[in-house]
């Protein structure tokens, strides 16, 4: 354990990347919760979504012409075998999705037999404690810092990024669900001003996303490459249409692009935990 006072690297209150989910709708004033386990019918599991703004983005209306993913995934399931409900919020990261009391009203709600995907990485970033302080240490690891939150004046304990998704993952399985963790999805970022290669997040969100997987044994999605494969073959051009306002958040096609993807990854993630999940998918 690292315990130290930590006042922040960031002197700014609200950073570049804090701007950006502003505009995209990811002030949680215009967010639109429902409760969960709302769909729940006797006999059919629930599929949980948890995540940022690329997975619910404002009001999850495309009032602001951006979508998350989370919008349209309930279009790819057999909804008499199983139901879909989107609780991610936009702004959030790892950490703060569970500091504000998210995931608790999620875990709530879940029982044994069903499912919660789960996508952080692109709010993980940034300051510790100021501003909107929702980033964790970068890695896999059990390492944490105590810091001091601006906002509050209180002390709060933060841990790595990969600690957070394997907190999600245990919570979970105690409750005899099965969690499927997924790298983000990618930005519209290429890897040099002239390739039409996607920028991949395969060295750091991705490999500690799929590093918790694997310690936990529950399923992973690489989101990230199946999305990025597509969006290579796609070429630059066609690639901007997915994206609205900003090189994040995800236009109407994007989001069901990304959507349709998930599914398409769940479908060929051959863990046996998520056989009669992929027996709810149409056809």
């Amino acid at each position: 354990m690292m315990a130290q006072t930590d006042k922040g690297s960031n002197n700014s209150k609200i950073t570049g990347e804090d701007l950006l989910g502003l505009k995209s709708g990811a002030d949680p004033k215009k967010a639109d919760p429902k409760k969960a386990g709302r769909t729940r019918k006797k006999g059919r599991p629930v599929l949980f979504v948890i995540g940022d703004s690329t997975v619910k983005n404002g009001k999850d209306n495309g009032s602001n012409g951006q979508w998350g993913w989370g919008h349209f995934l309930w279009e790819s399931f057999d909804t008499t075998k199983v139901s879909v409900e989107n609780h991610a919020l936009g702004g959030r990261s790892s950490r703060t999705f569970i500091t504000e009391g998210l995931w608790d009203k999620v875990l709530a709600s879940m029982q044994k037999g069903d499912y919660v995907l789960i996508q952080f990485g692109h709010n993980d970033a940034g300051s510790y404690n100021m501003g909107r302080a929702r980033a964790s240490i970068r890695g896999n690891g059990d390492q944490d810092t105590t810091v001091v939150m601006e906002a509050t004046g209180k002390e709060e304990t933060v841990h790595s990024f990969g600690w957070y998704m394997r907190k999600y993952a245990d919570d979970a399985l105690a409750k005899g669900a099965t969690p499927i963790l997924l790298s983000h999805i990618p930005r519209n970022m290429f890897t040099t001003k002239d390739s039409v290669a996607v920028i991949r997040n395969t060295d750091n969100y991705g490999a500690w996303t799929k590093e918790a997987a694997k310690m936990k044994k529950v399923p992973y999605i690489d989101l990230n490459k199946l999305i990025a494969d597509k969006l290579d073959r796609m070429g630059k051009d066609s690639v901007q249409l997915m994206f609205h306002g900003d090189h994040t958040h995800t236009s109407l096609l994007g989001a069901q692009l990304n959507a349709k993807t998930v599914a398409e990854g769940i479908k060929t993630a051959k863990y046996p935990q998520l056989k009669k999940l992929r027996k709810a998918l149409k056809k």
